[in-house]
């Protein structure tokens, strides 16, 4: 699958204005804004959990990064409320889910070769 692929031309994209697309797993849908691959993709997504939602355990081969839009997306390493951001390093695994339900923003495979850092941010956090 690619979308939005071709990065020598701009693009401006309206997300309210895209379909959801299921995930494998249930009550967790996308909203696809780049895509290069399949299931396993360098990828920019909107994702929303709808509430009791998860998804199984899975390793970032690339590494993901994610700024959380809407409600409190958790693992388990912690909740993470809205405004929250971090970055997964590549090699790293995690069980996504939100109990009450949440939106984010992620962008999967993105890391620079030899980039290993782990950031956790959560809101009023930082400089």
């Amino acid at each position: 699958m690619r979308i939005n692929d071709d990065l020598s031309k701009p693009v401006i994209i309206h997300a309210a204005k895209l379909d959801w697309v299921p995930s494998p797993s249930a009550g967790v849908d996308r909203c696809m804004l780049f895509r290069i691959g399949g299931e396993v993709a360098r990828a920019t997504t909107i994702v929303r959990y709808t509430p009791g939602s998860a998804f199984p355990r899975h390793t970032h081969t690339g590494g993901e990064e994610i700024l959380v839009l809407d409600g409190t997306f958790q693992d388990e390493h912690g909740d993470y409320p809205a405004g929250s951001y971090f970055r997964n390093p590549p090699g790293t695994s995690h069980v996504p889910a939100a109990k009450d339900g949440c939106t984010i923003f992620v962008r999967l495979w993105q890391y620079r070769e030899g980039d290993q850092t782990q950031i956790v941010r959560q809101l009023g956090e930082g400089e």
